[in-house]
This record gives structure tokens, sequence and C-alpha cells, in this order.
């Protein structure tokens, strides 16, 4: 079953004193193009972050968030006391009168009033965040599979399109090479000159040789039913479906180029369109 590379995952956690979410969202991409944003005091393990992520989606463009909001009465945040003394003293030498109420709130709002301490990772507390990192990229990965599952029967309902398409081309053939035949043989009759009939005949059949597309047809039949095949594997396969779409493409122009019949031209210009919104969609498998 494949899955898609655009998804997204939420998990919250609620502590005592804070609340910790992730956020998890990802788009289509050539390789994984990760994005961390989590608070400073969390940074010495973003490395392991990054590998726990990188294994469970593999490929995308994808923006990972850590939130804590602080719910309780705890901060890290404190007064830097002899700043803010020396801050007052040296205002009280320009405003010897002034209200030292009003001193103190000019204080607090000068450079250094404030100090934040480093605040220190609890094991416990790590541990919760790992689980919720976890919740967050099965749920990322449970929307990835729903999305995978409408592709496939998006891609399933191309297959069959191009599969219907090209066997209506097909049927047009024995038609075609009449056409042929008899343009070439008026075309000799306006020359008027005689001609070896058993030199026409080969001569005939080694043109007609040139226009033949059943070796195309052949391949892109098995393109098609390889694609369906890939399509039902158990692994990331997006590249591949993308590689066997271009082997598609080739066999479909080779057609086009040898399908001089106005109808079969319409026909293979129908089987790009369906082939073109086969590509889009591949670039978003993972």
């Amino acid at each position: 079953m494949i899955q898609s590379m655009t998804g997204f995952g939420k998990a919250s956690l609620q502590l005592p004193t804070k609340k910790i979410t992730v956020e998890i969202k990802s788009l289509n991409s050539k390789g994984l193009d990760l994005n961390v944003r989590m608070p400073s005091a969390l940074r010495e393990m973003e490395l392991g972050l990054r590998n726990r992520i990188a294994q469970k989606l593999e490929r995308g463009k994808v923006d990972f968030s850590l939130f804590v909001e602080i719910t309780g009465e705890e901060t890290t945040s404190k007064i830097n006391v002899p700043i803010v003394k020396a801050y007052i003293t040296q205002m009280k030498e320009v405003i010897p009168n002034g209200d030292t109420t009003e001193l103190m709130k000019m204080a607090v709002r000068m450079p250094d009033a404030l100090k934040t301490e480093r605040e220190e990772i609890d094991e416990s507390e790590w541990a919760q965040i790992e689980g919720l990192v976890d919740e967050a990229l099965e749920n990322i990965q449970s929307f990835r599979i729903a999305e995978g599952v409408s592709l496939e029967k998006e891609f399933i309902i191309r297959i069959g399109n191009i599969l219907r398409l090209m066997n209506e081309a097909v049927s047009f053939d024995g038609e075609r090479i009449a056409n042929v035949k008899e343009r070439l043989r008026n075309s000799i009759a306006d020359l008027e000159v005689n001609v070896d009939e058993n030199r026409f005949e080969q001569e005939l059949i080694f043109y007609l040789e040139k226009l033949d597309i059943t070796e195309e047809k052949v391949r892109l039949e098995n393109h098609l039913n390889y694609f369906l095949e890939t399509l039902a594997g158990t692994e990331a396969n997006g590249r591949k479906l993308g590689f066997i779409g271009q082997e598609m493409g080739r066999e479909i122009n080779t057609m086009g180029s040898k399908s001089n019949h106005a109808q079969m031209q319409k026909l293979v210009v129908q089987m790009k369109d369906e082939l073109e919104k086969i590509k889009e969609q591949v670039l978003n498998v993972l």
C-alpha cells in the first residue's frame, strides 16, 4: 500500500505546570527536508528527535514544532536584584525626590533587569515528551496512509483509462494500414510509370514495418501492469513509480509519432493527458 508524503499529525500533553504540544506537517520533496522548532532548553535533544523523525517519515518536506506553554506558577525568569537596586540608586541621584514605586517600575524595564535561568531537563518529563512525539508521528502516518489510499484509487482509474485508450487506438490499426497502402498506390498511379509489383510490395512491407506499433503496445501494456504491481507493494515506491511513468511516456510518444491517423493521434493525446495526471500525483507518493 502506498503512502502520501502529505500529512499532518498533532499530539498534546498536560503536565502539572505546563502544556506541551507537538505538531508535524509534511509535503512532497525529493528527499527528507526537516525543519525543527523547539525551545532552546530542549535543544540538546534535537539530534535524537531528528533521527527519530527521519526513521519514521523517510521523505518529504517536514516541519516539526514542539511548543511548551507554562500553565502554572512556574517561571524561569527572575528579577536580577543587584542590577535593579543599582538602577534605582542611579535614578535617585538624578531624581532625589522620586517615588520609589515608580522608580522600581522603570528599573525592571531596563536591560538585564530580568534574568532567565536555564531549566534542567527532567528525564521523566523528557520520556513523556518522546512519547508525545511518537504519538504525533503515528498520527501523521495515519494521515499519509489515508491519503495514499485516495492516490491509489486514482492511479488505478488512470491506468485503466490508458489501457482502454491504447486498445481503442490499436483497433484503428487495420484501417490505418489500409489507408497507407491505398495512398501509396494512388501516388504511384499518379506518376503514370511502370512499377515492378514485387519490388513495390517489398518496399511497402519495409515501410509499414516502420509504422508498426505492436512492440510499443506490448511494452506499454507491460509497463501498465508493472505500475499496478508496484502500487500494491509494501515498500516505499514513489521513485520507482516515477521511473515506470517515464517509460510509459516513451512508449506513448513513439505510438503517437507512428500513428499517422487522425483518430489514433487523438487517442494518443488523451493517453498523454492521463499520464501527466499520474506523474503529478506520483510526486506526492512516499
